[in-house]
Parts: structure tokens; C-alpha cells; sequence
């Protein structure tokens, strides 16, 4: 399906290197936004794209955290958890902001499919702990948390969901 309906783009994407195997993320990017997430026959088309066995495919979807191999809310939230970030409070607030919208470890993702919230290493934004970002976007807004400023997002979050 990527290949007919994203020919260009794929052909664009293997022009800009030497090998079809080395535009496998830009090809996983593609497959991501036409499926919403990493679905074994998602990664199973770009392997077979890049002249890769899927297990190679896998194994990069699974390394970065831009790649969601599980399907995902419409606000995907990743808060930083790292040690520069959890000095200020982020896990705290991690486990608070999972508190709040009624997930735990195991199920990340609201049951009405609106919000993911996960952890990650390292946004680049230490000194604005406890921090996250919404869809790989970052906002000042989103900037030194803490749970009255974070229910005034979601509120936010919830409302333009409604309207969509």
C-alpha cells in the first residue's frame, strides 16, 4: 500500500542515499504517518521496501523513540525522565501525571484513546524540568510542570479532541 500510495515520496526519500536500505527511516516515518503506528505488516512493507529483513527494520523502530510500535493516543506525551530532569522532579510528576489520567505502567494510553504518556531519556530541555512533549512538539507551556499547570493542558488537550 506505502509503495502506491506514497510513490513519490518513497522514490524521493531513496534518491537522497546510496542504498535502499539506508532511507529505512524516512521510510518508517512515512509508514508511521499513513498507519499511525508500527504495525508488524507496517514494518514488514518497509523491510521489504528497503530490501531488509524485517527483523532489521524492528530492531531501528524499537531503538528511537519517534517510532511507536504500539498504537497510540492522539496526544502522545513524553516526559523526561532522565537524571538531569528527574532531579527536578520529573518522576514525580511522571507518576502524578499517570495518576491523573488513570494509567499505570502497563497501560500507557487512556481507554477513550486520547492520551499516551511515557517516559523518555533525554528531551534536551533539563533546565525546564519537569518537562514533556506533546506529539514531538515543544512549548514553552509545556515547560517546569507541575499538576495544576499540566490539568490546564489536558483540559485543553480533551477539549480540542472533542472538537475534532
Amino acid at each position: 500500500m506505502l509503495a502506491d500510495k506514497y510513490a513519490d515520496r518513497i522514490e524521493t526519500a531513496f534518491a537522497k542515499y546510496p542504498t535502499k536500505r539506508s532511507a529505512v527511516m524516512p521510510l518508517l516515518y512515512i509508514a508511521q504517518e499513513e498507519y499511525g503506528w508500527l504495525s508488524p505488516e507496517a514494518i514488514e512493507e518497509v523491510a521489504s521496501l528497503c530490501d531488509l529483513d524485517p527483523t532489521q527494520v524492528r530492531s531501528i523502530a524499537g531503538f528511537y523513540t519517534m517510532y511507536r510500535e504500539r498504537p497510540k493516543g492522539k496526544y502522545w506525551l513524553q516526559v523526561c525522565t532522565d537524571l538531569a530532569c528527574a532531579l527536578k522532579g520529573a518522576d514525580e510528576f511522571y507518576e502524578q501525571l499517570l495518576e491523573e489520567l488513570g494509567l499505570d505502567h502497563e497501560n500507557d494510553t487512556t481507554e477513550d484513546g486520547t492520551f499516551t504518556v511515557e517516559h523518555v531519556m533525554c528531551l534536551g530541555a533539563c533546565d525546564r524540568a519537569p518537562m514533556l512533549q506533546c506529539n514531538f512538539h515543544f512549548d514553552p507551556k509545556y515547560d517546569r510542570l507541575d499538576m495544576e499547570k499540566a490539568r490546564k493542558l489536558i483540559e485543553e488537550w480533551r477539549s480540542e479532541a472533542k472538537k475534532k
